[in-house]
């Protein structure tokens, strides 16, 4: 009896669970500024100003809807096709080279579309060394790169690993053991495949057309490149040429519907990818002999025009203007670093807080919080921009006419964290709450019965446990900020040049030699962390 009523036995249970409560209060608080662009362009779209209204459905929205319906159309099925091709080669079929084109034909991941965008028209315009020695020597007369064709091969190049990455785990798992099955019953190869293996896969490649029709809708550096109106520069214009928000969060709550719909589409896909697993014994690929250099040919050359081609076309550019290391290049590479250093350390920190308040404390508030707060990585950077800036700046305009109180909250440094935030709070999410569910609840268990609780569990449990964790988060943070632009371009203080802003100004003016400097660096920036998470794929291939 004396055992039960220890006040020290007592005192401990309340007090982890008072922790808890702490914990799930807290990641409810950072819950709110990912429903501010939410609410604020959904209460555009519920209270429309008919003179606005008029004026886009006449002027604006027939050009925007009809070339971002297009741009979807094209990418999604260029996407589709060479995402499902690449991964059905390296999946079902062995041929020279396959090891190596299994985790090569991810690297384009890195490549931002603006940054494949500067290559391409480098090297393809009409006034570039390579279409005028066409020219002169063969009389070949290239097609127009700066077309909507154009815009939808090299986006297709840019977002294709979105498909291949997921088709080539179906395939994987479930396409080759199909095939062996369907050949069992005497169909060929070809209908094997199109009758056994797509089925099988087909919810995943669905699922990743989907996010890449996400992507594309979202883009804005690649199709400002192109100069191709959609639904992510019209909000731009409208902002900065118009100088009218309210038009801007009116286009930006059209956008949104077109979102929802997406992610509606990318949920629903998502339902059906549960298979159940075919045998245990690993599915035999099957050998092409003298063809299998075909299919090495066609990798390579996906990986030439993606990659490898991309890069030197910008390290050649770049060469040529070396002179532009100037004092504003250095400051534009500081601002990028410390924009994304900041952005990594406050973003992994708040998905640590979410992540442990669902392992401490689930339940329907957490699970929310968790999904609205990861929701952020699939609104695109422009609707982000103008949904967070108009309340704040109106709530800013409100403090200061009512009580005098001057917080100069748009336009700083702090709003541009804040979306950075919103932006890639996902991102980081899903390394560090796969760690946590490594951490066992018996060792936190332990470590509460001997007096370690609060801040000294976080420093001397988790902390130790998760360090790779958040590296990873923060590392994928981190290189997602320094590619980032439309965000950076609309929010950032007055002379934040950034890496990504300058390729945007650069390209505007016509200048894209020049913008390749800083492309390049962004390139290189962004294979680092893609090589280091696709090693493990590469070791196991």
């Amino acid at each position: 009896m004396q055992a039960t009523t220890d006040p020290l036995l007592i005192r401990k249970p309340v007090a982890a669970a008072g922790g808890r409560r702490w914990w799930a209060w807290l990641a409810v608080l950072l819950t709110l500024p990912s429903l501010v662009p939410l609410l604020a362009t959904a209460g555009a779209l519920l209270r429309p100003d008919v003179e606005i209204i008029g004026h886009l459905w006449h002027y604006v929205l027939p050009q925007v809807a009809g070339n971002t319906f297009w741009l979807l159309l094209g990418v999604g099925l260029g996407t589709a096709v060479l995402g499902t091709c690449l991964a059905a080669l390296v999946s079902l079929c062995e041929f020279p080279g396959r090891r190596v084109f299994s985790w090569l034909l991810v690297l384009p991941l890195a490549m931002p579309g603006y940054v494949l965008a500067v290559a391409f028209i480098g090297l393809f315009d009409y006034s570039s060394p390579l279409a005028g020695w066409l020219r002169e020597t063969a009389g070949w007369q290239l097609p127009e790169i700066r077309s909507r064709a154009g815009l939808i091969g090299v986006m297709t190049l840019s977002l294709y690993p979105y498909v291949y990455l997921v088709a080539r785990e179906a395939f994987a798992s479930q396409g080759a053991r199909a095939m062996e099955a369907a050949r069992a019953l005497g169909m060929g190869p070809w209908r094997a495949f199109w009758r056994a293996s797509v089925p099988m896969a087909r919810p995943w490649i669905a699922g990743g057309v989907l996010l890449v029709l996400m992507e594309t809708l979202a883009d804005f550096g690649a199709v400002s490149a192109f100069n191709y109106d959609t639904f992510a520069t019209a909000i731009y214009k409208a902002w900065f040429g118009l100088f009218s928000t309210d038009t801007a969060l009116q286009i930006a709550g059209v956008m949104l519907v077109v979102l929802l719909v997406l992610v509606a589409l990318e949920v629903a896909s998502r339902r059906r990818q549960a298979f159940t697993a075919i045998g245990q014994a690993p599915a035999t690929r099957r050998r092409l002999g003298q063809r299998g250099w075909w299919a090495t040919a066609a990798c390579a050359l996906v990986v030439l025009l993606a990659l490898l081609l991309p890069l030197a076309q910008l390290a050649w550019y770049a060469s040529d203007h070396l002179a532009d290391l100037n004092t504003r290049y250095f400051a534009s590479i500081r601002n990028a670093l410390s924009l994304s250093g900041m952005a990594a350390g406050l973003t992994t920190a708040a998905a640590f807080v979410i992540a442990l308040a669902a392992r401490e404390r689930p339940g329907p508030l957490t699970t929310a919080t968790t999904r609205i707060t990861t929701l952020g990585y699939g609104l695109p950077g422009s609707l982000l921009a103008i949904g967070l800036y108009v309340p704040v700046a109106t709530f800013s305009t409100w403090l200061f006419e009512r009580h005098g109180i001057e917080m100069l909250l748009e336009g700083g440094l702090l709003l541009l964290l804040v979306a950075y935030g919103i932006r890639f709070l996902a991102v980081a999410h899903a390394p560090v709450s796969g760690g946590l569910l490594r951490i066992r609840p018996s060792l936190l268990e332990a470590s509460r019965s001997m007096g370690v609780t609060g801040a000294r569990q976080l420093r001397r449990v988790h902390w130790p446990l998760l360090r790779g964790s958040f590296a990873t988060g923060a590392l994928l943070v981190f290189v997602d900020t320094m590619k980032e632009m439309p965000i950076t371009l609309m929010m950032r203080p007055f002379g934040w040049d950034t890496l990504a802003t300058r390729v945007f100004e650069l390209t505007s003016e016509g200048e894209y030699a020049r913008a390749a400097l800083p492309s390049l660096a962004i390139a290189l920036v962004g294979l680092v962390p893609v090589i280091a998470l696709t090693r493990r794929g590469r070791d196991a291939a």
